[in-house]
This record gives C-alpha cells, structure tokens and sequence, in this order.
C-alpha cells in the first residue's frame, strides 16, 4: 500500500477561493492520473465537496463520525469525475484528543494516493487537525489581510517542525490590477510573500468571472473548471497547480526514513550555488561577495575580481565598504511586454540608499548570462526579480560566513523595503 499523501487547503480569511482550489484541485488531480486514487473531505458546512462530488441519496455517515471515532466501513465513497469524498457534515463537534491525532484517523481509513482536505475560514481545532495532518499546506492569498492571516498558520506549523509544508498561492487576483505602470498587484504580492520568508507557487489564480458561476447557478450541483471552464486561464493554472501537487508528492515518496532531514538536506543543496556565477570556477576561500536571490532563496560566493570586472563602468555598483549592499532589480521580459531593464541600487551600512544606476541594454550585457546563473531562471521568464550581494566578506572562514548571512538576512527586509519605495 502507498502511503497517503495529505494536502491541506487553508486560509483564516473567507472569500480567497480556497474551496474552489480544494475541489477543482480533486478533478484535475484524477485526470492526470486516473489511476490515482484521490479523496476530498471538508470540514466546513457549506456542502461544497458533496455539491460537486456527491453521487446518488445523502449518505447516513460522513466527517463526525470520522471525528467520532465512529468511522463505518462505507465512509469513502466514489463521486464524480472518478473522486472519492467523504460527504460533509453541518454541525462538528471537536474530540477530547489533540489535533495531531487526526493523522491517526485517517491512516485507519487505509487510503491510499491523495487526500484532499478544505478548512474553515478560521484557526480552529478542525483547521489545526488539518495542518497538522498535512504533507502539503496551500493557503490562497489575494490581498494583504490573508497575506497578513498566514503568520498564524506557520506558527501552528512551526510549533511541530513542519513550516516548510506550507506554500502561499496568489488566488482570485485581477491579471490587469496594477499598483502603478509598472507594478502588478500579483507580482507584488508574491514579492510581499518571499519578503516574509513565506515558499511561493510561480502560478497564480485568476479572477473569473465564469469560473465564479460555476457555483451561483439555479443548480444545487457545482461544476467544475475542467468541464465548464477550459476556455479560461483559470484552467491552465489549476493544472499547474495539480501538477505542482504531483510533483511534491514526488519528493516525499523519494524520502527515507527522516523525511524532515533529507528534505532540508535537498532544498540546501539545490539552493546553494557552489560555483562563482560569472566564471564557473569553485567558490571562493579567501574572500568573497555573498549573493541572494528573493524568489528561489539561492545563495552563493562571487569572487571580488569577477565581481569587479562585471561592475566595470558601472558607477552606482561600486562598493565604498564592506558593509555597503548593492541590490539588483530586474524588470524581466516575463512581467512586462516592453522591454526589459536592470537597476542597481546601493546601500551603506545604514542600510540608507546613497545610489541608484539604470543599465543600458541588459538583455546585451554580461549581466544577463550572470542574472541567470544567480537566479536559476532564464532571461525570458524572468518577472521582477531581487538579487542582494554584500560587499567583500573576508577572511573566509565557516564562522565569518555565517555571521554574514546572518547580517544579510537581518537587513534584507528593510533594504528592499527602501528599493521598493520608489515606487510607492
């Protein structure tokens, strides 16, 4: 038997379209893999998960007798579009046991494949067990106020060492909503997340209008993007989003027998760059610039004399002391139809923004192929991208590294705070 993989969809704040993930999530999951076996269950009383998966008369059983303890043999049963429910039930009563036993109660189901798990819109006992049950968190965020919301999700994770589970999803957010010209409103949403240190997806759930009637017609029965709303760009995101789902599930079938350990000993290994960016050669030991990518969280050493040959004629780069930061903005081909730019901004030990610079030409300097290696992304799918680089850390030794990224990531926040206010 495969072991049961759990993703729980979660938000304390109402209207994000999380149930709308939840149960689309379940259909699309099925048609990548019909023979996947996948479950949804809610702990919320709306009904939605029976609207769209229920088959035949109510059943007599559903998710308080699971809480019960009281699980009968015919709990699961098979709905719609091939997926397994567990029917909802309109009044909950929360167990004697801890939230944590709620894993123990649904291994006793001997499901196999995924189990998808909708919450309340509040930090309950239900919205508790369910984290903490989960192999995989997504919280939808639209706005600052779910953004905001989060923090009390990862304290619950956190508290059981399990905070790298959850990852945020840009949902309902208007494609043409802009902060300025040049600003999207989900691009700086996304940019507010990892500013946080919160895991983002690279997709994001439009708003659409007909994917938001598909649960308002004169129908008690909910219908699914799949079917009513391929048309929409809601259709591609929501397959990327299953695949997303695979693809984590992939990583923990491939754990051992500590699956925290080697999943950190993974995501360490594929975020550090070992290599200087700009020649290829092993990093440096004696001295060194340290780098920071926002987006993917990759870090790494530059050697000072690669780093200078770069910086070559670019006044607003050079470093007037070690503790300077220089921040590199790009404005990538991906997030806009002009073309694309590159800003360098500098910063003194004050974290006080003393020069800004606009390169010519990016796409055409040697900061391009350089841009790529730090970020890990290609030139042409790059949005609004922050690379943060200090000055010269040295001497290099396993202690003064540390100490280094420790004083990058106490300034990080307020520095890209003062880049972003330009903007404002």
């Amino acid at each position: 038997m495969s072991r049961l993989f759990v993703v729980t969809v979660a938000s304390e704040k109402g209207g994000v379209g999380k149930t709308t993930i939840a149960t689309n999530l379940a259909v699309y999951l099925k048609a990548l893999h019909e023979e996947l076996p996948v479950t949804i269950a809610s702990f919320d009383n709306h009904f939605s998960v029976d609207q769209m998966f229920a088959l035949g008369p109510r059943p007599a059983s559903g998710m308080a007798e699971l809480l019960q303890g009281a699980a009968p043999p015919d709990l699961v049963r098979l709905g719609q579009y091939g997926v397994q429910y567990i029917a909802s039930s309109r009044r909950l009563a929360a167990p004697a046991e801890a939230p944590a036993a709620l894993r123990s109660r649904l291994e006793a189901l001997a499901l196999e494949g995924l189990l998808i798990l909708d919450t309340r819109p509040i930090l309950d006992w239900f919205t508790e067990a369910a984290l903490l049950a989960a192999d995989l968190v997504l919280t939808p965020v639209k706005d600052r106020a779910a953004l905001i919301n989060a923090a009390a999700l990862r304290t619950v994770l956190a508290g059981a060492g399990r905070a790298d589970r959850l990852w945020l999803v840009p949902s309902l957010v208007d494609t043409r909503a802009r902060l300025n010209r040049e600003i999207k409103v989900g691009d700086f949403l996304a940019f507010a997340a990892r500013e946080r240190d919160y895991q983002v997806t690279e997709l994001t759930i439009s708003k659409s209008p007909r994917v938001e009637s598909l649960a308002s017609g004169f129908s008690s029965r909910i219908l699914p993007v799949l079917t009513h709303a391929r048309q929409t760009a809601v259709h591609g995101q929501l397959r990327q989003l299953a695949e997303f789902v695979l693809a984590r599930r992939s990583v923990a079938d491939s754990m051992t027998a500590s699956p925290l350990r080697v999943a950190g000993q993974r995501l360490a290994e594929r975020r550090l760059v070992a290599a200087c960016p700009v020649c290829g050669e092993p990093a440096p030991g004696a001295a060194a610039h340290l780098f920071f990518d926002l987006r993917s969280r990759r870090r790494g050493l530059l050697h000072p004399e690669c780093f200078e040959m770069l910086a070559e004629g670019h006044d607003g780069s050079q470093f007037s002391g070690p503790d300077d930061l220089l921040v590199l903005e790009l404005t990538g081909p991906g997030m806009l139809d002009e073309g694309a730019g590159l800003q360098l901004h500098r910063f003194d030990a004050s974290d006080r923004l003393v020069a800004s610079e606009q390169v010519a030409d990016p796409g055409l300097s040697p900061f391009r192929v350089v841009l790529e290696e730090l970020t890990g992304r290609d030139w042409q799918t790059a949005r609004r991208e922050w690379v943060l680089l200090t000055g010269v850390v040295g001497p290099l030794t396993e202690s003064t590294r540390q100490a280094a990224w420790r004083a990058l990531a106490a300034r990080r926040r307020s520095v890209l705070r003062e880049a972003m206010g330009k903007y404002r």
